[in-house]
């Protein structure tokens, strides 16, 4: 319990892996990989450690091998000068499963992926396996890292997503304002029949509704759908401003 403990007393939360390989077995050694999300080298050197002394504290690993890439500022810089602040720092750790850090680190740039650590553990059965290892490494490395981009496109995704509902339910609350005034007969007409879901029903919609939930959408991983949604509310957003528009013009506003 003393390692735990000492996970427990700390004010950050735990390192959460992101991800974990099937296990791969090879004449009695299992691999297994995990991926964390992390800002920086410490953060990686920190879920490291946790993975090998809490994760797997009861049953510990022969050789936690570890490879990271975190996006952070240049010495002297502050963000605020765009892309040019920033550098791409790695490392790996073989944990004496020589050169099979740099066989992580390798698919990880393959991958594209970037602010984040990759562990594969190794539990040694007792009979070398040659260079057949590195192909088990490599293979865990890349099912988490790719399982690691689509979480993240997804995450990007539901933001988009969120920052979409937001503008959208703004347009809407203020044509609902203005065609609850009852325009004219001819710019009721005007609105009814502008292009897109926005032009048909939006004066009906309430000025205050309850954000959509992405929950089961993020469960999915379904990033292909997350992006028709993007689109979707995209279009509605350019169909209500154009309805927004004639209403304003029939108001005389």
């Amino acid at each position: 319990m003393s390692n735990l403990d000492s996970f427990v007393t700390s004010s950050r939360p735990a390192p959460k892996s992101l991800a974990t390989s099937q296990e791969i077995r090879d004449r009695g050694s299992t691999f297994v990989g995990n991926v964390f999300s992390a800002a920086s080298p410490e953060e990686a050197r920190r879920a490291v450690r946790h993975l090998k002394h809490v994760t797997h504290g009861n049953r510990p690993a022969s050789h936690e091998i570890a490879a990271w890439r975190c996006m952070v500022l240049k010495p002297g810089k502050t963000g605020l000068g765009g892309p040019d602040d920033f550098e791409v720092v790695s490392g790996y750790d073989d944990d004496e499963e020589q050169y099979a850090g740099g066989r992580v680190l390798k698919v990880m740039k393959a991958e594209g992926v970037i602010d984040a650590v990759v562990v594969v553990s190794r539990w040694y059965g007792g009979e070398m396996l040659g260079p057949v290892r590195f192909d088990h490494i490599e293979m865990c490395t890349r099912e988490v890292c790719h399982t690691f981009r689509v979480k993240d496109d997804m995450a990007t995704s539901v933001a988009t997503l969120t920052s979409l509902d937001d503008i959208l339910a703004s347009l809407r609350a203020e044509l609902a304002s203005l065609t609850a005034s009852k325009p004219p007969a001819d710019a009721e007409g005007s609105i009814a029949g502008t292009e897109g879901d926005a032009s048909t029903a939006v004066a009906a919609v309430p000025a205050k509704k309850s954000r959509p939930s992405y929950a089961a959408l993020e469960e999915s991983l379904d990033v292909a759908k997350a992006k028709r949604l993007i689109t979707a509310r995209e279009n509605s957003i350019k169909s209500t401003k154009v309805a927004l528009q004639k209403a304003r013009a029939a108001q005389g506003t």
